[in-house]
């Protein structure tokens, strides 16, 4: 389903209503599909919206969209348009940065936070190819190769269950074209988004999870690490999995999400 905010057509699915509500921000360069290994589980126990941020899988973006401060905003916007007062956020991967900003705009909204693989700090090194995508000078060359960037992307996910044909045609044409060259100028403005970002992080009194999976190349654990030392109320869990590890490991993950859910929201069954 569509919704259009601020100007932008924003896709995102939701489950049946609960008593606990949820939201998902879909990781990059993939969409909401990514959530469909674990969805069975997460849904069983909350009412879970899952939504591509703008410029991201099935979402139309704009270059003031396409930062984590304006994916913050964004986040408290798109909560007040479906009328969640308060929610658990899952929002690793590019949903990290974002998720923070909107902790420490509006902490009140938010029950808990899980996070991880994304990049917290513009002083620490990421792996490739994040650290190229952050740095390279020149993006031409992407606005006209996104197959195989794609193409590449998928050969590095190494999922629990094979990818269905459906949530492989959704990861290619959500950033066919021009599409994955736009997304870049998120990760692009790292350089400045995470120093703004670092003062703000010692008054985020939100409980944040951040889970780190123990072979991911792409965001190396000190990143983990840096926002563990900095969130006064936060855990640092290992997984075994990749750099993709809602999809490589999605049983252990959903575990940790349920976990954190229940530590800081528990329903009386």
């Amino acid at each position: 389903m569509n919704i259009n905010l601020d100007g932008l057509d924003i896709r995102y699915t939701e489950s049946e209503p609960r008593d606990r509500h949820a939201l998902l921000l879909s990781p990059w360069p993939e969409s909401l599909y990514a959530w469909e290994p674990m969805w069975a589980e997460l849904t069983a126990a909350a009412h879970v919206v899952a939504v591509d941020l703008p410029g991201f899988g099935g979402s139309e973006g704009s270059s003031e969209a396409l930062t984590p401060r304006a994916a913050g905003r964004f986040v408290l916007r798109f909560m007040d348009a479906l009328g969640l007062d308060k929610v658990h956020v899952v929002g690793p991967d590019v949903g990290t940065s974002a998720s923070l900003f909107a902790a420490a705009q509006q902490p009140e909204r938010f029950h808990s936070i899980v996070i991880g693989g994304g990049g917290a700090s513009a002083d620490l090194a990421l792996g490739e190819p994040l650290a190229g995508w952050v740095t390279e000078p020149d993006i031409s060359w992407y606005k006209s190769n996104a197959d195989q960037v794609m193409r590449m992307t998928l050969e590095n996910i190494f999922p629990a269950t094979p990818l269905g044909e459906h949530v492989r045609d959704d990861y290619v044409a959500s950033y066919a074209g021009p599409r994955f060259a736009e997304s870049m100028r998120y990760v692009r403005t790292y350089p400045e988004e995470l120093v703004a970002l670092e003062p703000l992080l010692p008054a985020i009194q939100t409980p944040v999870r951040i889970i780190y999976p123990e072979r991911d190349l792409v965001v190396p654990r000190p990143h983990a690490e840096y926002l563990a030392a900095r969130l006064p109320h936060s855990s640092l869990d290992v997984l075994d999995a990749g750099h993709f590890a809602w999809e490589e490991n999605p049983k252990g993950y959903a575990s940790l999400v349920l976990d954190w859910w229940e530590r800081h929201q528990p329903i009386e069954r």
